[in-house]
């Protein structure tokens, strides 16, 4: 699967832009400032729905302009197929595959499987639970549409229940039948998803700890740890136990929505004691273990992004993946960078094809 070519139009900072890519390596050149994360950010939208930067949808409509158009077309399984994602002022976003719009963006996650690197990956050190544990469902669910979905009926009852703890507070008033309704619909999907992800976990974890002895030459121990109650007590059990504290702060406290990822090194987490090479390299070994994982298990190539990670890495990390690209690890590739050069050179190295864009 490759993307065949992209036009936007009020795509953030650029007006109108067309390009048509190598199937292989595509690199966007130019100073800092001139849009070339915003190419890589607008392929991502197509892929979900959403940008990788910028959650807030509006934002990404280019200033003084009333609404954005992403374009691409890909060839996919030999045929030729057309995404469209827009937002106008006022409306909802739209995403159409062949000029049919999906009811929901989550029948379309999957459909172009992504993987981005990018400096902003940073946060999933250095942010809280949320962020990791987004990277876990995203992942997931880009090859089980079932899980996603159950994620997202899960979420809605969270909320339900939520709105009502808030309602027994303002109100003066308890109903322990109403609230197991949700007790009971919680437990049972929220046991479903812990499930799929310790299962992904275990065949996830293997593949990083892989990528990352050969990012590091097996220099130091680190891992990935899934920590969750629902290691040692049920859901139901859970929701019982918390009801009083739930109750006093008005929201559900525990949970498959409160479960993380444990990123460590030596046994410690890496955000207080790696330092910012072992974090890089950390990163880097699970973007690659994401890539890998969606090729074995979807059996299809991922579109790679490149974010700007030459001009942030060091000559070793570089060589691991311009190793990559030349023994063909990778499908169609697409890479920012500041320094025309040195990109060219990079890639030159691979003795695949390329076309670079100056911007």
């Amino acid at each position: 699967m490759h993307l065949k070519n992209l036009s936007l139009i009020n795509y953030k900072n650029i007006a109108e832009a067309n390009y048509e890519f190598d199937p292989k390596i595509n690199c966007f050149v130019g100073k800092n400032g001139v849009g070339k994360t915003n190419v890589l950010d607008a392929i991502y939208h197509l892929a979900y729905g959403k940008s990788y930067f910028n959650p807030l949808a509006l934002q990404n409509i280019k200033h003084g302009e009333e609404f954005f158009v992403i374009d691409g077309t890909f060839d996919k399984d030999n045929r030729t197929e057309q995404v469209v994602c827009s937002l106008k002022k006022g409306l909802k976003k739209a995403l159409k595959r062949n000029g049919k719009a999906y009811d929901k963006f989550s029948e379309h996650i999957g459909f172009i499987p992504l993987v981005i690197i990018s400096p902003s990956d940073n946060d999933l050190i250095t942010e809280g639970s949320e962020t990791r544990r987004k990277f876990l469902d995203t992942v997931i669910s880009q090859l089980d549409p079932a899980y996603l979905q159950e994620l997202i009926n899960y979420q809605k009852v969270v909320a339900q229940r939520n709105a009502l703890l808030k309602y027994f507070a303002l109100n003066h008033t308890f109903d322990r039948d109403t609230l197991n309704i949700y007790n009971e619909q919680l437990d049972g999907m929220g046991q479903r998803i812990f499930e799929k992800r310790k299962l992904f976990l275990a065949d996830f974890v293997p593949i990083f700890s892989k990528h990352h002895e050969a990012i590091t030459d097996s220099a130091e121990s680190v891992s990935l740890v899934y920590d969750s109650h629902l290691h040692t007590k049920t859901l139901a059990t859970l929701l019982d136990e918390n009801l009083q504290r739930d109750r006093v702060l008005q929201y559900t406290s525990v949970g498959i929505h409160k479960d993380d990822l444990l990123f460590e090194i030596d046994g410690h987490p890496i955000k207080k004691f790696g330092s910012q090479g072992q974090q890089k390299s950390f990163l880097i070994a699970l973007k690659l273990a994401q890539f890998e994982f969606i090729k074995k298990q979807g059996g299809v190539l991922p579109l790679l992004l490149f974010d700007d990670v030459f001009d942030k890495l060091d000559e070793t990390r570089v060589a691991k993946i311009v190793q990559m690209i030349d023994d063909k690890v990778f499908g169609q590739i697409f890479i920012s960078d500041t320094h025309p050069e040195r990109t060219e050179a990079i890639i030159k190295t691979t003795h695949q094809s390329y076309r670079i864009f100056n911007l």
